[in-house]
């Protein structure tokens, strides 16, 4: 008898793995639209007057107050996912996404194009929240980081299948208007699967509770957090936390700047075309979903010890890969070197990034306070995300790529010394455990 509940469980998990997979996905159409579609806004402003430079700079401030509108957002919004489930997150952010890219699409100036993009990057932010919080609710924490890895891949494959079918259309002479319509279309299906198949937790299907990392720091509280302090202070007290959160300012940086600017960087320093250069622009999340897979089945093998240690190799590996690709000039030989280093970068990036924001929530926050954790370490994240707007529009304006790249491995390098002080307090922390 104890098969059929068993299986029902399984086909449950299986369900809700799906549905956040595709609502996250979908949630990455809506984000990868504008840095797509970022040359032909170029285009189409400088036939209204603007310059080409100061179109790259204007493009990086709507981008920037996106992620400045997604950073606030993940520290004071995200939390509410603790106090009324995950799921009404996570559906704010998939019809969130699909509302004000529709609006984008019909605005023409860049007032419009900038209320827009602060309205799909707001209510996006929690989002992400609201998926670690149901995972919390459907899958024991043995599977943390198998789990995430998977859900985690989600967002990098919407962003590569995005950009890939974005780069078609604009081959076939589609404008950048299609291009969000496209992308509205996509997070509008998803919200409707996921209205109408996504379930809070396994409990209501009369399964038993999920099993939290017993040394996550909730591990006493059995109820719901009293107050907001008690959710906030046993996190901001944790060392490791805060190193966490210091590794999410530093690797958002490098990832948002690859998001946002690899289109506009294979155009106009290497050359290639328009639908191409979107196309190509794959390459960063696609060899970057090998990465989290990959990262996510090491680090239920290697631990929280594992996980550190990842972190560092890959953040050195970054470092070295962004000093190569600083020596890259144009011509077909460097157009191609450009793009196999953007895929080293991914590699070396995206999987050891993917524990931060997701199986180290987790781990931290345990049922309790994982979506608190997530938005906090996401939050800080995407201040650092800030910069990769406006600060490199102009940068790559005043020094061009080869100086983005050399500020990118010095950001790269920080982070891996922070990696490694975060592996000295995992160790220290696992021998006491062992002792005690």
């Amino acid at each position: 008898m104890r098969g059929a509940p068993e299986r029902s469980l399984r086909y449950g998990q299986l369900r809700t793995i799906l549905l956040l997979f595709g609502g996250y996905a979908a949630c990455y159409y809506c984000r990868a639209d504008l840095s797509v579609a970022t040359p032909l806004l170029v285009e189409e402003l400088g036939k209204h007057g603007v310059g080409h430079s100061e179109a790259v700079v204007r493009i990086g401030s709507i981008s920037s107050l996106g992620v400045l509108a997604y950073a606030l957002g993940k520290l004071f919004l995200t939390g509410l996912g603790d106090y009324w489930g995950g799921r009404r997150n996570f559906l704010i952010g998939v019809g969130g996404a699909a509302v004000f890219t529709l609006l984008f699409a019909a605005g023409g100036a860049i007032p419009m194009f900038t209320v827009a993009w602060v309205g799909n990057r707001l209510t996006q932010s929690i989002g992400w929240a609201g998926l670690v919080k149901v995972s919390s609710r459907w899958f024991d924490y043995s599977s943390y980081g198998s789990i995430v890895g998977i859900l985690s891949i989600s967002y990098l494959v919407g962003d590569a299948a995005a950009r890939q079918q974005m780069g078609m259309l604009i081959e076939r002479g589609y404008g950048w208007r299609a291009l969000f319509l496209f992308a509205a279309i996509a997070a509008a299906v998803m919200l409707t699967a996921c209205l109408l198949g996504l379930r809070e937790s396994r409990t209501e299907l009369g399964h038993t509770e999920a099993k939290p990392n017993p040394l996550n720091l909730f591990a006493a509280a059995q109820s719901r957090p009293a107050s907001v302090g008690a959710l906030l202070v046993p996190l901001l007290r944790s060392r490791a936390f805060l190193l966490v959160c210091l590794l999410s300012f530093t690797c958002t940086i490098i990832r948002e700047t690859f998001n946002t600017w690899t289109p506009v960087y294979l155009r106009d320093h290497l050359g290639y075309s328009m639908g191409h250069s979107a196309g190509m622009s794959a390459i960063f999340p696609g060899v970057g979903a090998a990465s989290v897979l990959l990262a996510g089945w090491l680090s239920d093998r290697l631990g929280l010890n594992g996980r550190s240690l990842l972190l560092f190799l890959g953040l050195t590996g970054t470092a070295a890969a962004l000093l190569v690709l600083m020596s890259v000039h144009s011509g077909p030989a460097g157009a191609l070197l450009a793009v196999v280093v953007i895929g080293v970068v991914a590699f070396c990036l995206l999987g050891p990034y993917s524990y931060l924001g997701g199986a180290f929530a987790l781990d931290f926050g345990g049922k309790q306070a994982s979506a608190s954790a997530s938005g906090i370490i996401d939050g800080i994240g995407y201040l650092g995300g800030v910069l990769a707007g406006d600060t490199v529009a102009r940068l790559s304006v005043a020094f061009g790529w080869e100086g983005v790249f050399v500020i990118l491995a010095t950001v790269s390098a920080v982070a891996a010394v922070c990696a490694g002080g975060l592996h000295v307090l995992n160790t220290r922390a696992a021998a006491r455990t062992n002792h005690g």
